[in-house]
């Protein structure tokens, strides 16, 4: 059932509390709060750029120049974004205990930023780069000033081999080891956040289902409709950072009355 902010806040409260396994799953609506476009969405680079598949990348050299003319553009967006309220607000919850980890399907690192220590990267990460040879790692930030400077296909500069981001591209196998621990964790939850994701985009999409199957509290908060709003046990249709700071609040609330009402004498008989 779909609710208000103020009411989502206490109810969800509520459950953090009495979370023993909590788990949440993002996709690209925590992060464009933060300012960075969902490649889906009118304007992104998808609407621009015909995504480049991966045996298109290993084999054609035009599409791996059409590759990081990609990302020449749209690494500027993930260098510069900083942590938003729904990033801090997870980090937070992992660090007093209520979740287990962040799945996320983002590429930003964005939840390493803002602390968390557990996240699990369905698609790999977008600030680093690999050899495809020799496997040398590269900051985004390295490769970024060498496209500005003028390269157009950046190779390896211990092994001259294809450079790539580590991020999974179309046509590219999900991280095994990282798919089946996010599976695992879905199965085992006793509450599962699913933050701006539209749950469409399979496997990953499926992970709600899973948790929701095993008896856990789905809860949903997305700008749109989801095709899962019908089986969420709570389900808010607005901003991520908006309600996880009232959610955090609230807790604090209850936490402070708590203490206070400790503090008070018991009355004797």
């Amino acid at each position: 059932m779909s609710k208000s902010i103020a009411e989502a806040a206490r109810m969800l409260a509520g459950w953090l509390r009495e979370t023993r396994a909590g788990v949440a799953f993002t996709g690209a609506g925590i992060s464009t709060e933060s300012g960075i476009a969902d490649f889906r969405s009118p304007g992104g680079v998808w609407s621009r750029h015909r995504p480049v598949m991966y045996q298109d990348f290993l084999a054609d050299a035009s599409e791996r120049q059409r590759y990081w003319l990609m990302r020449k553009e749209s690494a500027p967006a993930f260098l510069a974004a900083k942590p938003n309220a729904g990033h801090l607000a997870l980090a937070r919850l992992e660090a007093e205990g209520r979740l287990t980890a962040v799945i996320t399907q983002n590429i930003d690192e964005l939840h390493q930023r803002a602390g968390s220590r557990r996240v699990l990267e369905v698609h790999g990460t977008a600030m680093k780069v690999h050899c495809l040879s020799c496997d040398k790692r590269y900051t985004g930030e390295e490769i970024q000033t060498r496209l500005e400077a003028g390269e157009e296909m950046p190779q390896c500069d211990d092994c001259g081999g294809i450079l790539k981001s580590m991020t999974v591209s179309f046509g590219e196998n999900l991280p095994q080891d990282v798919w089946q621990e996010a599976a695992r964790l879905a199965s085992e939850c006793d509450l599962f956040l699913a933050l701006g994701s539209s749950l469409v985009v399979h496997p990953a999409a499926g992970l709600p289902e899973t948790a929701a199957s095993g008896g856990a509290r789905l809860v949903i908060i997305n700008r749109d409709p989801t095709p899962l709003d019908s089986m969420a046990d709570l389900v808010v249709h607005g901003s991520i950072g908006e309600t996880m700071e009232a959610v955090m609040e609230q807790m604090k609330a209850e936490s402070r009355k708590s203490k206070v009402e400790s503090r008070k004498p018991k009355a004797e008989n």
